[in-house]
């Protein structure tokens, strides 16, 4: 009983501190750094604006990369959809007051994350994953002009950077699975087949360039 409470006083007093460093966790065992641990998680999930900065700033050098990269994340999506959301009723971006309020973050958090978020290895992670889904995207673009959305084989084309052929293209056949720009068919086998340079000779071709 007496090693109990002693464990408990050195962890309250670690919790006390105001500041926690990886030095006062060697006075704590195993179990009690495991029972710091989750009263950190506790209480950062109850806490919002410039308290949680503050206890943020307390537990600095006792959290891990990948917990700080977690918090990253977490802000970041909190950010993203009241935003998002925002623009989708207002037409114009929130103003900082508005997203702190409506995410529980301070302003100085969402004022450094916007400014900051781009030099982020997390931004740069999400952003490759939209690149890694990029081709399939390119591809369903593609089926739709096949099956006769004009407004799929502007994109299509504008996406391989083929401008003057999306501006030549004056017919997309459904039917026979094909597009034809000035009586040329090209069908998806000829189009997935085509280099960027060949493109770009189709276009001076049927541009009259």
């Amino acid at each position: 009983m007496e090693q109990t409470n002693l464990t408990k006083s050195r962890l309250a007093e670690v919790l006390a501190l105001e500041k926690i460093t990886a030095k006062d966790l060697e006075q704590l065992d195993p179990a009690d750094q495991a029972s710091l641990g989750e009263t950190v998680n506790k209480t950062l999930h109850q806490l919002g604006g410039a308290e949680r900065d503050r206890y943020l700033e307390k537990i600095d050098q006792i959290i891990t990369a990948c917990t700080k990269s977690d918090i990253w994340e977490h802000n970041h999506r909190l950010i993203n959809d009241v935003v998002s959301d925002y623009l989708m009723r207002h037409g114009a971006m929130p103003p900082k007051t508005v997203i702190a309020r409506e995410t529980g973050l301070s302003r100085q958090t969402v004022t450094k994350h916007l400014a900051e978020y781009k030099n982020q290895p997390e931004f740069a992670a999400e952003i490759d994953q939209f690149k890694f889904i990029a081709p399939r995207i390119l591809a369903q673009v593609f089926r739709h002009a096949l099956q006769g959305n004009i407004k799929a084989a502007r994109l299509y084309f504008d996406m391989v950077g083929a401008k003057k052929l999306q501006q030549a293209a004056t017919v997309i056949n459904e039917q026979n699975n094909f597009i034809q720009i000035n009586g040329t068919k090209l069908n998806q086998q000829k189009l997935q087949q085509l280099s960027p340079k060949q493109l770009q000779e189709i276009e001076r071709i049927v541009g009259g360039v």
